[in-house]
């Protein structure tokens, strides 16, 4: 596809501007081969006719597509030119806050000016052991690529860190060296890194000064070596530093100062040390008064200095040192304030006692007149004779300035070599890890030979660079068999051949050095001369002779010529240095014993910077005149040959490149300037590096990806098995200029610009699949809409027809009752009239009706019976008539039917009586049948109804009768009432006259009456109304009362309920704490007490190294070895003397690191026992002053302190009788022996004398222990009383008053409550253990005193025999003791034989029964089944012994016990078979039959050789899981036990009446109980590490990589650092990978026994492991960070909770472990736009931090062109709306934190008598009892 092609309408473009660099427009038309000008569209909505170069026709380039803008890799964008690298850049630091960007094989780092949360040591272990491209951009992924890859291929590395003043190259450089110190460990005593740190202040110091870029700019280059051991831990390091800017200690610029050092030394001008200095302000100074600017900002010089003195100590530079540098550098500022006068224009002199001179001559301990006169005067040698010849006011303070600079010079290089001893170590370098922190190019208004010597180095720098990258491009074309073509590169061997050729710039200025009347003029004209019309790269200026241009590769320098020549020679007097070097100050000629070569007018140290290159380790040796040769070496000849060893260091090694950009000049966070940068980016390389990508194949793609990518351009018929054969076919259809891209083995390499082509392809495709789907979505949408729409109006017009229609049902309602009324007034009206006329039509009518319907009747009478005569008459003549006709009709009939019968029986004979004529005859039948019945149904009818009308006629006919009967009698009666009523009419008329008068006078009591109750009813209701209103108000003042005492129970319940459950909480989380803290120390004390073994046995390879031969040791002497002693043993005691008797011989050389360590863990556990022991004394004083004050109150457990003191006075006069007697039988023994020495008893004597000695000794110090035990319970006890007496209070409340006076309060409280707390617990673990082992003390003085008595005995009677009679008494004492032990193991006999008889006896009394039921049976059976079944032999089952659960074993047999049970036991091999926590059973059934001997000795022994062998076995095979599964179940079920059986009443509810009886008697073993508890703990821990081990390989492939819905996302273009491809290939961790690992540790936990609780812990500690490491991931990388992907994890979580599910395990807190995990999918997921979706996202993530969130949100990356990006206004709104959320500034989750693991009791229902030992054990040797 042509370019031009892609210039269509809507296609956006990039077009030169100048203030913003490139602009961004969009076309509005097609562009056609011939246009002369674009027609654009900016983006700030102005249009633009864009007029195209008519020479070269160049198209603006085009804009990447937004789904590639903001890549991690700038080679990852399709088109590749220097606009789309800067908008790239610019969006991911402007709107993603991210300051690394991947350029191929280079960083690119952009300093934000503000401090980032990003540097930590989590994001250090996550960037740890991942490769380059999967983790997002990062300084510590360049530096765990070259870590991995020196470890890797075994070749030396190195880091190129460039870039401009301020760019943050030395913080660049510093983040590597710790990230190489974290990851890799110290195998030195101090850590190297630390070190390097440490020597920053210092080189900070005299290396940095404050220029107008940048407040501490470094003005020195440095290459540090970081030296690594074979097993590639630091051993130390080596600095070289380049190109010291010197000229900036004579001169400084407006606005700059000098080096740091010297503004610290006049800050500290006023400190006592620095008095003898004479120093003061530095305004008063000629060296840091130039550029008016003495302050930094911000930063505090006198502070500095002394962070400057403290480097200098950690390092090793003593005080005397310290102030002999001092000295210099004060005396360098002196120098600089020394003044010339004029004498003449040859000559000048200094005033006499000039001040500042005799300041310097007295620092550097140098005669005045001999340095005042050198000053002024220089000696010139010629062949033959010497001359000293004055000089001029000007060379004379050149001089001094030279001489300054040099001593300064030589300062910096003898500090430098100071910091590398310091840093070096003896261990032998295996490889190393060079950090290059180097200046960038240059350019100023005024260039001079600085940055002449700055742009050569970077020159040389850049053309490394290119070779190693288009080393790389090469390799990789070659490795996946592409086609190579030259690719043409900016290649800039003729730029440095300019510099440093034959005749070449440096070669002319050597040379006109050299020469006696050289100048910058003349050297001018030899360059114009030499190189103007042969060189292309160099350049004259037009109106300049002093000047001239080379072009570098990143722009066009012109260097002004002034200053070359002197700073190229740098004149330093010889004269002056013989001053210096006679000083009588000690360290100044030490500066310059270095100087091989002696220093003329004519040699030179750099001027500008100096190359500072190790010194050698022998000095070479020449001749005189080779000498000579070498004295006239010129700073550029040395810069040279230094940057030749730099370049040869770097080419040795395998580079890696870091460009830091400085982004604005102002230091603004965060603000990019696009002139700047694009400055920098065209110096640094990195343009050049996306140059030379683009003219090759930039773009490649694995098949698979580029598969999964444009599948959606494929048909299915294009599909094919083979992928490669796929990817092949269509591209060829796509793509039809097959130059524009490769297919390689396992990528397809595309042109620059191709990828965007496939991608407005891909686009389109999806473009045209959206707009149908939707366009469907659309139409049914608008469906809906129109059908709710249509409803609503239907409904709309139901109500308003429903309203219309009862507003006219309501009037025609109303016009109806109107209607009805006037109907009814109307009708009244009629009716009264009608009433009265139809009453006499009534009457006339009722008469004549009578009289018609007389008449009527006897008519219709008449009528009547002449019809019935009629009737009667015509039938009998009808059925006459019929019946005649009828008669003939059917004689007729029968006979002409009769001849058919008979014709038709011929037929029907024939027919065989056929069916069908049956049928149809039959059919016939029936209808005839029917229409008859009907017929006779319709006359039924017809009778019927004629009946009813004749009834009917009859009861009318009556009903009239009777009704004009009783009419007749109703007029007769009222006629009668008539008469009467008028006769009352008259009376009634009479009455009424008379109630009229009553009425009237009622009427007027009534008037007077209701006047009266009128007034009575207002007064009435006035006072019903007051009384109303008051019972109103007081109801409502009730009510309101009522209301705040319900308020006020409420809130004073809530609160109560509120505190209670804050406090609730609050205990719990200190619970918490405190247990996390407990298990920590745990940790920590199990990792010194591995460290303490390692050790030792080093310790033990080290004494026998020397040693020759092989001795063999016994595989159980190791278990015999107690590692930790849990209890107070004698054994203890013991060891100590035979520890210090070793001999000196065999001490080894320490560790210095652990030895350092536990000195300084020393010096805190000093501290904090100072600080307890003072809280303690104040408590005593307490106690003493509440003691005082109430002297009634009775003494705490008086009683019992008497009593043990008379004990323990009982035990001291004991202890003394027996010393005494003790002493009397050494007395006698030693008087008695001297005669018979050569007696054969006599050496028996001695060894009973030494016996006797060492248990005196032992007595003495049990003695003294005792005392000090006691000693301290009394004063603990009497510390230690309630802490709620009115004492402690009143005491509490006078300090709480002091504190007040002196504002402590808070601090004391804090302090106070953690020392009550670890006081407390202390105390009361000294408290136990203090009287356990007086206890244990006071058996083993009883037992002590009763051996003592025994054997005083035996020595009485054996010292009253001769010798002979002693060997026989002895003799007999043991034959007495053999003839007990007999006797004893007789009785035992014989008890087993009575045991055997009784036996024997049951034995025949079973047989005897078995035997009768045998003949029972028999008898049933038949003779012939006697005869066919065989004899078969009977089992005589054995009856059970009743055993008690207690294994016996033999105090010899405890080791065997120990190796067969725990150290050779394997959980894959027999323990599978066993009961779950076989072990632990068996171990406390032996437990308990020591216990049932009252054996302490023997339970003490087991239980520390169990505990020490299990440790043994967990270091020996503590990687594997199932070992320490098994062990943590076999621990947690061994403490169970002991509590289960402990017999104490909280641990007995649960168990059974034979359970009970198995309850330990005779000791208690709390403490070991603790032990154990500490021991499963550490297991604990030691598992978790072991799952995590597993676990974290497949997280991240699992839960974020591979893509478990296939399809959902589509990959995205990569550049060259890919990063781990999405799609599975068979090596690849998968989501079922993990479950399948959670399946085998879920199963194998459950078949160990574990407890479920502590299994629920495991899985919510694994799926926290999960969880965090996901998250963090996540965090880190762009890529995963969409919406896609969002919904994939999503999916991969709910897999993980349906496994939870199906383990019944959700109930184990392992799902809310998820939910920051679950919330950042969701957060990748929801809508982001509006303020109500960042009022969701705020109330949705609340397990996730703020930082999380933001970084979620900057990171989030459309995979398709139809997903927007999160726009920086929507993110800063979320971060208003939390601003107010007090979370972790943390961004990563601490994947290495474990949860606080708690072991509820688990009692366990198995009997212990049942338990049976298997033979695969190998334990014979123990019996159960």
């Amino acid at each position: 596809m042509a370019a031009s092609e892609l210039y269509t309408k809507f296609a956006r473009v990039w077009i030169p501007d100048p203030e913003e660099v490139w602009k961004s427009a969009e076309l509005l038309k097609d562009y056609k081969p011939g246009d002369k000008a674009l027609l654009l569209h900016l983006e700030e909505g102005k249009d633009l006719e864009y007029h195209l170069d008519p020479k070269t026709k160049e198209l603006p380039h085009l804009r990447n597509p937004d789904i590639l803008v903001g890549e991690n890799d700038l080679t990852a964008l399709s088109y590749l030119h220097e606009p789309a690298v800067l908008h790239n850049l610019r969006v991911r630091f402007i709107d993603s806050k991210l300051i690394y960007t991947y350029c191929g094989i280079v960083l690119v780092a952009i300093n934000p000016y503000e401090q980032l949360p990003i540097y930590g040591e989590d994001i250090i272990n996550a960037y740890s052991g991942q490769n380059m491209g999967d983790m997002d951009p990062h300084i510590f992924a360049v530096a765990e690529e070259a870590y991995k890859q020196m470890a890797r291929d075994e070749r030396n590395q190195s880091i190129i860190v460039s870039g401009e003043s301020g760019a943050g190259k030395t913080v660049s450089a510093k983040y590597a060296m710790r990230y190489f110190a974290t990851v890799s460990g110290s195998a030195s005593e101090a850590n190297v890194e630390e070190k390097v740190l440490a020597s920053n202040p210092i080189m900070e110091s005299i290396g940095n000064a404050k220029t107008t870029r940048n407040d501490n700019s470094s003005r020195f280059g440095k290459y540090i070596e970081i030296g690594f051991d074979k097993r590639y831990r630091i051993i130390g390091a080596n600095m070289r530093t380049y190109l010291l800017e010197k000229s900036r200690v004579v001169f400084q610029a407006e606005e700059e100062r000098n080096y740091h050092i010297f503004y610290q030394l006049c800050a500290s001008a006023n400190i006592p040390e620095f008095k003898m200095l004479r120093l003061g302000n530095a305004n008063n100074f000629h060296y840091t008064n130039q550029g008016g600017s003495p302050v930094i900002e911000g930063v505090d010089d006198a502070k500095e200095m002394a962070h400057t003195r403290q480097a200098c100590t950690l390092l090793g530079i003593s005080e005397s040192y310290q102030m002999g540098i001092f000295r210099i550098l004060a005396g360098i500022l002196h120098l600089g304030n020394v003044g010339f006068a004029s004498r003449d224009s040859d000559s000048c002199t200094i005033p006499p006692k000039h001040e500042p001179l005799s300041i310097f001559c007295d620092l550097m301990g140098v005669d005045y007149e001999e340095m005042c006169h050198w000053l002024c005067h220089r000696k010139l040698a010629t062949a033959t004779e010497t001359y000293i010849k004055p000089i001029s006011k000007l060379q004379a303070t050149n001089a001094r300035d030279a001489l300054a600079k040099h001593i300064y010079a030589k300062l910096f290089n003898w500090i430098v070599d100071h910091v590398n001893q310091a840093l070096h170590s003896a261990v032998k370098q295996h490889s190393f890890i060079g950090v290059l922190d180097i200046y960038g190019f240059e350019t100023f208004e005024i260039n001079s030979f600085e940055q002449f010597c700055i742009n050569y180095a970077n020159e040389k720098l850049q053309q490394q660079f290119n070779m190693h990258v288009f080393k790389l491009e090469q390799e990789e074309y070659m490795k996946e068999q592409i086609p190579w073509t030259l690719i043409d590169f900016y290649d800039n061997q003729p730029c440095i051949n300019l510099i440093e050729s034959k005749l070449g710039i440096l070669d002319l200025l050597d040379e006109e050095c050299k020469m006696p009347k050289g100048s910058d003029d003349t050297w001018a004209q030899k360059l114009y001369n030499t190189h103007l019309s042969k060189c292309a790269l160099f350049e004259k200026p037009r109106l300049s002779n002093k000047a001239f241009i080379i072009q570098h590769f990143a722009d066009k320098v012109e260097y002004q010529c002034e200053g070359f020549l002197e700073k190229n020679k740098d004149t330093v007097f010889e004269e002056q240095i013989k001053v210096l070097k006679s000083s009588k100050f000690k360290m100044l000629p030490e500066l310059f014993q270095d100087d091989e070569k002696a220093i003329s007018p004519t040699s030179a140290t750099s001027s500008g910077r100096i190359p500072l290159t190790r010194t050698p380790a022998k000095p070479t040796k020449g001749r005189p005149g080779q000498m000579a040769k070498e004295h006239k070496k010129t700073v550029g000849h040395q810069f040279r040959n230094s940057l030749h060893l730099l370049m040869e260091t770097l080419n040795a090694t395998t580079p890696h490149y870091v460009r830091c950009i400085k982004p604005n000049d102002f230091k603004f966070p965060f603000t990019f300037d696009e002139k700047r940068a694009v400055q920098q980016l065209r110096a640094c390389g990195v343009l050049e590096t996306i140059r030379i990508s683009a003219a090759g194949f930039p773009s490649r793609w694995t098949y698979q990806e580029f598969f999964s990518r444009y599948r959606v351009l494929m048909k299915q018929k294009d599909v094919l098995s083979d992928r490669k054969q796929t990817c092949k076919n269509v591209l060829e259809k796509l793509i039809l200029d097959k130059d524009k891209y490769q297919f390689g083995k396992t990528k397809i390499f595309f042109r620059a610009g191709q990828v965007a082509y496939l991608e407005k392809l891909r686009a389109d495709k999806l473009r045209a699949a959206c707009i149908r789907i939707q366009k469907t979505i659309r139409g049914w949408l608008l469906r809906k809409k129109y059908l709710r729409m249509r409803r609503a109006a239907i409904t709309v017009q139901r109500y308003v027809r429903g309203y219309q229609a009862r507003c006219y049902a309501k009037f025609l309602r109303r016009t109806r009752a109107a209607t009805i009324v006037q109907k009814y007034w109307r009708m009244y009206v009629v009716r009264r009239r009608y009433k009265i006329t139809r009453a006499a039509t009534i009457v006339l009518q009722s008469y004549l009706r009578g009289y018609l319907a007389r008449n009527r009747y006897h008519k219709i009478l008449r009528e009547h019976k002449a019809v019935i005569i009629q009737k009667w008459v015509r039938g009998w003549l009808a059925r006459t008539r019929y019946k005649r006709s009828m008669h003939a009709i059917i004689y007729l009939q029968c006979c002409f039917r009769r001849m058919m019968a008979k014709r038709e029986l011929k037929k029907l004979k024939i027919e065989a009586r056929s069916v069908e004529r049956y049928k149809k005859l039959h059919i016939g039948m029936e209808n005839k049948i029917m229409q008859l019945q009907r017929k006779v149904d319709e006359q039924n009818k017809d009778y019927k109804c004629l009946m009813e009308k004749l009834t009917n006629l009859e009861g009318i006919y009556n009903s009239e009768t009777e009704k004009l009967r009783s009419d007749l009698e109703r007029l007769q009666l009222s006629e009668e009432e008539a008469k009467v009523a008028t006769g009352r009419v008259l009376s009634l008329q009479e009455e009424i006259a008379k109630l009229r008068k009553d009425l009237e006078q009622t009427q007027s009591e009534k008037k007077s009456i209701e006047e009266r109750a009128d007034k009575y009813k207002q007064e009435t209701e006035q006072l019903v109304s007051s009384l109303k209103e008051e019972n109103t108000l007081l109801k409502q003042e009730k009510e309101t009362l009522n209301h705040l005492i319900v308020e006020q129970a409420k809130e004073m319940t809530e609160t109560m309920e509120k505190k209670l459950v804050e406090e609730t909480k609050q205990l719990e989380l200190d619970l918490n704490d405190e247990r996390l803290r407990y298990q920590n120390l745990l940790n920590e004390f199990s990792r010194l007490e591995e460290r303490y073994d390692d050790l030792k046995e080093e310790m033990t390879l080290m004494v026998n190294v020397p040693k020759p031969g092989h001795k063999r040791t016994d595989s159980t002497h190791s278990s015999n070895e107690s590692e930790y002693t849990f209890s107070s043993e004698i054994a203890e005691t013991e060891d100590i003397p035979l520890r210090t008797e070793e001999p000196s011989e065999k001490k080894v050389p320490l560790d210095m690191s652990l030895f350092l360590k536990l000195q300084k863990r020393v010096t805190e556990l000093e501290q904090e026992k100072q600080v307890m022991q003072d809280e303690l004394d104040r408590k005593e004083e307490q106690m003493l002053r509440s003691k005082a004050k109430e002297e009634e109150r009775p003494q705490v457990r008086g009683a019992e302190l008497e009593y043990e003191s008379l004990k323990r006075q009982e035990l001291e006069s004991e202890n003394k009788k027996l010393k005494n007697e003790l002493n009397e039988l050494r007395k006698a023994l030693s008087e008695k022996s001297a005669p018979e020495v050569t007696a054969p008893g006599a050496p028996a004597y001695r060894v009973l004398m030494e016996q006797l000695a060492s248990v005196s000794e032992e007595l003495d110090v049990r003695k003294e222990e005792v005392l000090i035990l006691r000693s301290q319970l009394v004063s603990q006890k009497e510390a230690i009383q309630p802490k709620n007496t009115m004492t402690d209070s009143t005491i509490l409340l006078e300090d709480v008053q002091k504190m007040k006076d002196k504002g402590e309060i808070a601090q004391a409280y804090i302090g106070l409550k953690e020392t009550n707390r670890l006081l407390e617990s202390q105390l009361q673990s000294q408290k136990r253990s203090h009287e356990n082992e007086a206890e244990a003390l006071r058996g083993e003085i009883q037992s002590l005193k009763e051996e003592n008595n025994r054997q005083q005995q035996l020595l009485a009677q054996n010292l009253q025999l001769p010798p002979e009679a002693r060997i026989e008494a002895s003799l007999q004492h043991e034959i007495t003791r053999l003839t007990n032990e007999n006797l004893d193991l007789m009785e035992q006999l014989e008890k087993q034989d009575k045991t055997v008889r009784k036996l024997k006896k049951q034995l025949k009394v079973f047989a005897k029964k078995i035997g009768e039921l045998e003949v029972g049976q028999m008898e049933n059976i038949s003779p012939g089944q006697i005869i066919d079944e065989p004899i078969r032999p009977v089992n005589i089952p054995r009856k059970e012994k009743d055993f008690q659960g207690m294994l016996e074993y033999k105090k010899e047999d405890e080791q065997k016990l120990v190796k067969n049970l725990i150290l050779e036991l394997k959980p894959r091999g027999v323990a599978v078979n066993l009961i779950p926590g076989l072990p632990a059973y068996i171990l406390f059934m032996c437990v308990r039959h020591a216990d049932y001997l009252n054996d302490d000795q023997k339970v003490r022994s087991l239980l520390t050789s169990t505990i020490n062998s299990i440790k043994k076995v967990l270091k020996k095979r503590g990687d594997d899981f199932e070992t320490v599964s098994f062990w943590l179940s076999n621990t947690c079920r061994f403490l169970h036990c002991l509590k289960q059986y402990s017999g104490e009443e909280g641990f007995m509810k649960h168990n059974t009446s034979r359970q009970n009886e198995h309850c330990l008697t005779n000791f208690d073993l709390a403490e070991y109980r603790q032990v154990l508890s500490d021991l499963a703990i550490q297991i604990y821990q030691q598992l978790v590490r072991v799952l995590e081990n597993i676990l974290q390989p497949m997280i991240v492939s699992g839960m974020l990589e591979h893509e478990t819905i296939q399809g959902v996302s589509g990959v995205k273009p990569t550049g060259l650092r890919k990063r781990t491809s999405s799609i599975a290939d068979e090596g690849t961790y998968t989501l079922d990978s993990i479950l399948r690992q959670l399946n085998s540790f879920h199963s194998v936990m459950c078949q160990h026994g574990m407890d479920p609780e502590l299994i629920k812990q495991v899985v919510k500690q694994m799926f926290y492991i999960v969880g965090a490491i996901t998250l963090n991931n996540l965090l880190l990388r762009k890529d995963m960070c969409s919406w896609s992907k969002g919904m994939q994890i999503r999916y991969n979580v709910s897999q993980l909770e349906e496994w939870l599910r199906d383990k019944n395990l959700m109930n184990s807190g392992a799902k809310e472990t998820l939910e920051p995990l679950i919330q950042a999918a969701q957060l990748l997921q929801v809508k982001k736009k509006t303020d109500d979706d960042a009022e969701a996202i705020c109330s949705m993530c609340n397990a996730l931090t703020t930082a999380q969130i933001v970084k979620v949100l900057n990171l989030y990356t459309p995979v398709n062109e139809f997903e927007e990006r999160v726009s920086v206004s929507f993110i800063r709104t979320i971060q208003m709306r939390l601003r107010d959320r007090k979370d972790s500034p943390q961004l990563l989750m601490d994947a290495k934190h474990i949860f606080p693991v708690t072991f509820p009791f688990n009692p366990s229902s198995l009997a212990l008598e049942t338990i049976q030992i298997p033979a695969s054990l190998g334990l014979g040797f123990i019996a159960r009892v």
